[in-house]
């Protein structure tokens, strides 16, 4: 029997380049730079752009959705970022970003056949997507798919991504890790340094004490590193992650995952290689190429 919660993870490994990609194209942006947003600091077009399927979204409404930056850096840049263009501005801006950067990557892959049979899979994974208690997934499910199919492959790689973040988050709160201590933990186990966490607002006092209250649970040592139970408390959330998302890829079946891994493996090197990822980043995912033979 195939295990599908494994399949969701490993497919997600293939897919959240091509997604991530949005982030740090310089394609992506010069359009946000051409709709009037401050692009030499990250996060008024992030905000902008991962917001946008939520329509002009409050701040606390993007603290929710988003978990792990503080409400104080939301505050920030949220709803002022509706001033400087509206949601559908942000939508188009990010859908010509988005083309300009895979056909740039791509080259003359964009017309190859299995490109276009890739995105038809991950539409249909997509689209097998449930929805409930997923608003991320549900706001970018309601957008109207593209048609050429470099466009579909993102935007079906954009849905199942954030109906794995949604997931997660019910994980996070399963476990009782509130965003701080979500970010806390994470570091603990050592899956990035904790100065990679710093951008996402949260105050030295702020991360003490979220560290602090990890301690008194028995998750973190006095260093700051995961004990065993904390371990088992992040092995837990992944392992509720995977369970969550595997839906979409149950709908595919195990042979549709294997080839949709197969057929996306241009784009997904090509974002590798581009060396748009940066080579140490919370996203739990490889980013640059490993070392060794082609």
């Amino acid at each position: 029997m195939a295990d599908f919660p494994s399949l969701a993870r490993q497919t997600w490994h293939q897919l959240e380049p091509v997604y991530a990609s949005v982030y740090f194209s310089p394609e992506v942006t010069a359009q946000a730079d051409a709709l009037g947003y401050d692009t030499t600091e990250r996060w008024p077009a992030y905000f902008a752009l991962r917001a946008a399927p939520l329509g002009a979204a409050t701040a606390q409404l993007v603290t929710a959705t988003f978990y792990s930056f503080s409400p104080h850096v939301v505050a920030e840049h949220v709803p002022g970022i509706w001033r400087t263009a509206s949601p559908q501005a942000v939508l188009d801006a990010r859908t010509r970003g988005v083309d300009a950067t895979l056909r740039a990557m791509l080259g003359d892959r964009i017309a190859d056949p299995g490109l276009a049979e890739a995105a038809e899979l991950a539409r249909t994974a997509a689209e097998a997507a449930a929805l409930a208690g997923r608003p991320l997934a549900a706001a970018n499910a309601a957008l109207d798919w593209p048609t050429e199919p470099h466009l579909v492959l993102w935007q079906a790689a954009n849905i199942l991504r954030e109906h794995r973040g949604d997931g997660h988050l019910v994980a996070l709160q399963a476990a009782g890790l509130d965003g701080c201590e979500a970010l806390v933990s994470f570091a603990g186990i050592g899956a990035a340094p904790v100065a990679n966490f710093a951008s996402r607002g949260w105050s030295e006092q702020e991360w003490a004490a979220a560290r602090d209250r990890l301690r008194d649970r028995g998750l973190l040592d006095a260093e700051g590193g995961a004990t065993e139970r904390g371990r088992e408390v992040r092995d837990e959330v992944e392992r509720v992650t995977d369970e969550l998302a595997a839906a979409p890829y149950r709908a595919l079946g195990e042979d549709g995952c294997a080839r949709l891994a197969e057929l996306n493996r241009p784009a997904f090197t090509a974002v590798i290689e581009s060396g748009l990822l940066p080579t140490q980043s919370t996203l739990g995912i490889l980013t640059v190429r490993a070392p060794g033979p082609r």
